[in-house]
């Protein structure tokens, strides 16, 4: 049995809320991903194009630097990392927590939560920031209510 981990990105909750259910059906540990600077409302604000998330996502280099560097990635075979997708792939501090630790041998599974469009090419845009040899699961999105049964179904489904 591999050991696991749930690491997640949460602006607003929603996906902190899908990361907490799906840890305990994994019986995976659990670790935030947080800015060291936090997202304010108006930095969230999609629709200001000046805002922090809006600036931030239109130069897909640019990488926020994260709170702290604890996540202990090498005690762990598999990883599931959570975030909310903004337009349409995972927020560029995805890549920064990718980028801070060695995933060499590893599976990372996605998981993502959205107002409204799908995971895209979400996988894709996350590849290069981690070794060759980790491998991407796409995984799937845990919009509304997720019940832990479900979510043990999908983690076993995954055979990881």
């Amino acid at each position: 049995m591999s050991k696991k981990l749930v690491a997640y990105f949460s602006a607003g909750g929603v996906t902190a809320k899908a990361a907490d259910i799906l840890a305990e059906a994994a019986g995976a540990d659990l670790y935030e991903i947080k800015p060291e600077v936090p997202y304010t409302k108006a930095d969230l604000n999609w629709m200001d194009k000046k805002s922090r998330s809006t600036v931030e996502m239109n130069d897909l280099s640019f990488r926020p630097v994260i709170a702290d560097r604890n996540a202990g990635v090498e005690k762990y075979d598999v990883i599931f990392v959570g975030f909310p997708i903004w337009w349409y792939i995972a927020p560029t501090i995805i890549n920064t927590f990718l980028e801070s630790y060695d995933f060499s041998g590893k599976t990372v599974v996605l998981f993502a939560t959205s107002g409204g469009s799908g995971m895209g090419k979400t996988a894709d845009g996350l590849k290069g920031s981690v070794a060759a040899d980790t491998v991407i699961v796409e995984g799937k999105l845990l919009n509304g209510i997720q019940s832990a049964k479900d979510l043990k179904e999908w983690v076993d489904s995954l055979d990881v």
